[in-house]
């Protein structure tokens, strides 16, 4: 279900910015004024910005399998074959049901490079071998573990409405498609973005979590998610074990909506100086979590201030480019923005010029560098942006 937003689709250009934003270290353009500020001590990427040079969205295909399911939310390049999962493929996860209600979407879809689609998985709540408080709905929380393993956010509603919404969990499967276990407890609370990072059988797992209570308590706009970090063994006929988990961020904004379900924090990427970059949605910010993979207590309102308004129009998705630079998906208008680690915002992209606000989630780059496959809910399908 596409969302209501707070902008509208201004047109299909690109905009190349020198920088965006009040500090006076930053140029500012006038047709472009935000705020931005410094953090972490990183430096701007010194290579020209990724999206400089993708100027061309191509459908590649249905994302809606057998039956149903709508709203892509998740995507995940996988990075090797085993089971049933195929190198270069993509895996894309459904929120909602063939009736268009949220968080009860049952399905993830294995995807060519080329948009054929295969069915991977269907996962029946009432035969979870573990707990998932609330059922199914499955999130843009996806990740692929070492030995093929698979893990996907549950933010399940009764009825697709934000006051059923229930706390979830992490479901893992195996490499065919199969549930093996869930991952659920006091700091799982709706699991909407997650990254992750394997050394070995060792995987880091960073999950963002967008309720922590909320409509189902009368309150309509909390400043308490949390980002946590969960610590997972795994490898060839090993399946993953909880070995420990942290809440490594706090005090993060969510709010439910009619039309969105929920609003709270969502894209995750982990920089290669261990910073833990964060899309607060509603705050239209990119935020930075310092030693993530180490850190013990949680930094406060989701980490410090990479980039705020501008061209963050509402962002959603997140990934970094292979110049180092943040990747985000904006629900508020349809547009990709890339934002330094500085926090100048260098380049815009529309990417859904059609179905515009509220249409775009996960991302993901292509192997190559010289891609960004993402999904379009508004469309159901998965594009390439080139």
């Amino acid at each position: 279900m596409p969302r209501t937003s707070i902008a509208a689709l201004a047109g299909v250009s690109l905009l190349l910015l020198a920088g965006c934003g009040g500090s006076s270290k930053h140029f500012t353009n006038a047709s472009a004024a935000g705020n931005t500020s410094t953090t972490n001590g990183s430096s701007s990427s010194s290579s020209a910005p990724l999206l400089a040079g993708l100027k061309t969205v191509s459908t590649l295909g249905s994302t809606v399998p057998a039956n149903g399911d709508v709203n892509p939310y998740g995507i995940v390049v996988l990075p090797s074959s085993v089971g049933k999962l195929v190198a270069g493929n993509l895996l894309v996860s459904n929120f909602n049901d063939k009736a268009n209600n949220q968080g009860t979407g049952t399905t993830i879809v294995q995807m060519t490079p080329t948009g054929k689609l295969s069915p991977f998985a269907t996962i029946d709540a009432k035969a979870l071998p573990g707990s998932c408080p609330g059922g199914v709905g499955l999130t843009t929380a996806l990740n692929v573990l070492p030995g093929g393993y698979v893990v996907v956010g549950s933010l399940p509603t009764a009825d697709g409405k934000s006051a059923t919404a229930k706390a979830g969990c992490l479901i893992v499967l195996d490499s065919s498609g199969k549930v093996l276990k869930t991952i659920a407890g006091a700091n799982i609370q709706g699991p909407w973005y997650s990254t992750a990072v394997s050394e070995g059988s060792k995987t880091t797992l960073f999950v963002s979590m967008a309720l922590n209570g909320g409509a189902a308590r009368g309150a309509h706009k909390i400043d308490n998610s949390t980002v946590v970090r969960i610590v997972l063994e795994s490898g060839e006929a090993q399946p993953p074990k909880v070995v420990s988990d942290k809440v490594i961020a706090n005090g993060i904004a969510w709010q439910d909506s009619p039309t969105a379900l929920v609003i709270g924090p969502t894209g995750l990427a982990l920089g290669s100086n261990g910073t833990l970059y964060l899309a607060s949605t509603l705050e239209n910010r990119i935020t930075a979590i310092p030693q993530a993979t180490t850190r013990t207590t949680p930094a406060p309102a989701g980490g410090s201030t990479v980039s705020e308004g501008g061209h963050l129009k509402e962002p959603l998705g997140l990934a970094l480019a292979p110049n180092g630079n943040i990747i985000t998906t904006n629900a508020g208008d349809g547009n990709m923005v890339e934002t330094t680690p500085s926090g100048q915002q260098v380049a815009v992209q529309t990417a859904d010029s059609k179905t515009g606000a509220g249409t775009l989630f996960g991302l993901a780059v292509a192997p190559d560098g010289k891609g960004i496959y993402f999904v379009d809910d508004g469309e159901n399908t998965l594009k390439l942006l080139h």
